[in-house]
């Protein structure tokens, strides 16, 4: 399976419409021109899509592993200004055993907190297997001088931070200003390096419900993929619009497409408002049927999310005993 590759400089090799990729990024004239160059989105025709593959049954067996295989992809969060240390090795401890009755019930793939919530979510999971994601560069609105963001980056990659959400400039990109958002990518990626380690693996949100338009959130996405992100993800969770089957969709055509050019295979991570087992199956299919098997899998695939789990986790019991367990069998975040 190809892997993501360490530098975000791409192949001469490959081209689109006739220009290497990795002279796309050459100018801001030439980036502006490559990305208003990709082809423009027939918005009915992506609803439509999504909302079809949404209607796909997923019964009996394929149902049960859909349930474990979106317990496992989920990145449990907790992104408030009362986060606690408490709450936090709380959280840890529902990740690394999300249903005490039941020891066969994946774990998650990640815990997601702010940067100075990191080093207690590593203590808390070490040796667990479960990786923790920060989110950084002043999240959720990203107004900040870079070098802020950057101090923030540092921090949660000192503190043992697996992974890294930064929030890309909206207001740059909505301005056109394409190449001070790439750049900023770039410099976000370098701070994920590490000595001594293995560099966190960054994931780029665009913010889909600021971004307007399919368009924009097409030429996003190849913007952060041709910038070194390791993921592409849709949202903070902290806006009216978040996660959709659309968006989605088009977010993973992207990355399909990006594979198909480059051999170097970008994460999705839809994020916010995906709260039930029957909208995270919906996802699924969208995964399977767009970009395909490959990114069936944790290393390539998230849900940014916290409620869902729980319903995955009520969703399962009853499979499992043929009776709905109901709210009060699994605990509150």
């Amino acid at each position: 399976m190809p892997t993501t590759a360490p530098s975000p400089k791409l192949s001469a090799a490959f081209e689109q419409g006739g220009t290497p990729l990795s002279d796309a990024t050459a100018s801001d004239s030439a980036l502006r021109r490559f990305l208003h160059g990709l082809p423009g989105v027939d918005a009915v025709g992506l609803e439509a899509r999504a909302a079809s593959l949404g209607t796909r049954s997923i019964k009996t067996t394929a149902k049960a592993y859909a349930i474990d295989l979106a317990i496992s992809m989920i990145d449990l969060t907790t992104l408030e200004g009362a986060d606690t240390p408490g709450k936090v090795r709380a959280l840890a401890a529902k990740a690394v055993n999300p249903d005490p009755t039941d020891r066969t019930t994946p774990r998650t793939a990640a815990v997601c907190v702010y940067p100075d919530m990191a080093a207690t979510a590593v203590a808390a999971l070490a040796g667990s297997g479960v990786k923790v994601a920060s989110v950084a560069t002043a999240f959720p609105a990203g107004r900040a001088a870079l070098d802020v963001k950057l101090a923030d980056v540092r921090d949660a990659v000192a503190a043992g931070a697996d992974e890294i959400d930064m929030v890309i400039d909206r207001g740059a990109f909505l301005s056109g200003r394409y190449l001070k958002v790439y750049e900023e990518i770039l410099a976000v990626k370098a701070e994920c390096a590490r000595a001594d380690g293995p560099d966190a693996r960054l994931k780029v949100i665009f913010e889909t419900g600021e971004l307007s338009t399919y368009d924009n959130i097409r030429r996003a996405s190849w913007l952060g993929m041709l910038a070194g992100a390791d993921f592409i993800k849709t949202s903070t969770g902290k806006v009216g619009t978040n996660a959709t089957p659309a968006n989605t969709l088009l977010m993973l055509e992207a990355v399909r497409d990006f594979r198909a050019q480059t051999g170097v295979q970008i994460g999705v991570k839809p994020a916010g408002g995906i709260r039930t087992s029957k909208d995270a199956i919906k996802f699924l299919v969208l995964v399977n049927e767009t970009a395909g098997e490959d990114w069936l899998d944790n290393h390539w695939f998230r849900f940014g999310a916290s409620s869902l789990l729980n319903d995955l986790l009520m969703q399962r019991q009853k499979l499992s005993t043929g009776r709905y367990s109901g709210p009060d069998y699994v605990t509150v975040d």
